[in-house]
């Protein structure tokens, strides 16, 4: 991982804050964000040059009235119903996105799983495992930082499940 910049340091967003004080080793990748992209991930794996396999969402859910966060492969979908399985719930959908921004701090486009105003409970699709390092938001559109999915588990206290699908 390369070393942070003196900005990473002492400021950045919310999500780089949080690593930076839990001493995680990460990297940033900052890329031009474009409005008219219709995939916020996918233009994040094609601007960074990373398969989508490696590039993460992060989806606010609605399990059972809970406010719920998964983590699921730009590539692929949230599996709803797995979600709600996995956090011992009967019934997910997706939350509504002005809550979600209210509750994270964060801008949809931009949502971080880390750093997040009021922690929400989370999940991390079980491929993440298969991968050395992965990427999510790090806080707003065009920013995404790469770091170890155990790391990112730990962090966040994210149960790892088979949330996403192809």
């Amino acid at each position: 991982m390369a070393k942070k910049s003196k900005k990473q340091q002492t400021g950045g967003t919310p999500a780089t804050v949080a690593l930076t004080a839990a001493g995680v080793p990460y990297t940033l990748h900052a890329y031009e964000h474009d409005p008219a992209h219709p995939s916020y991930g996918e233009e994040a794996a094609e601007a960074m040059g990373v398969s989508p396999e490696r590039v993460f969402k992060t989806l606010v859910a609605d399990v059972d009235g809970a406010l719920t966060v998964a983590v699921v492969p730009v590539a692929g979908q949230l599996d709803l119903k797995a979600l709600a399985a996995a956090v011992g719930g009967k019934r997910a959908a997706m939350a509504d996105p002005a809550l979600a921004e209210r509750t994270t701090g964060y801008v949809r486009g931009g949502i971080s799983p880390l750093g997040q105003r009021r922690a929400l409970p989370t999940v991390l699709d079980a491929s993440a495992a298969a991968h050395a390092t992965i990427c999510v938001s790090a806080g707003r559109r065009g920013l995404e930082v790469e770091l170890s999915p155990a790391d990112l588990a730990t962090l966040t206290t994210a149960v790892l499940a088979p949330v996403g699908r192809v």
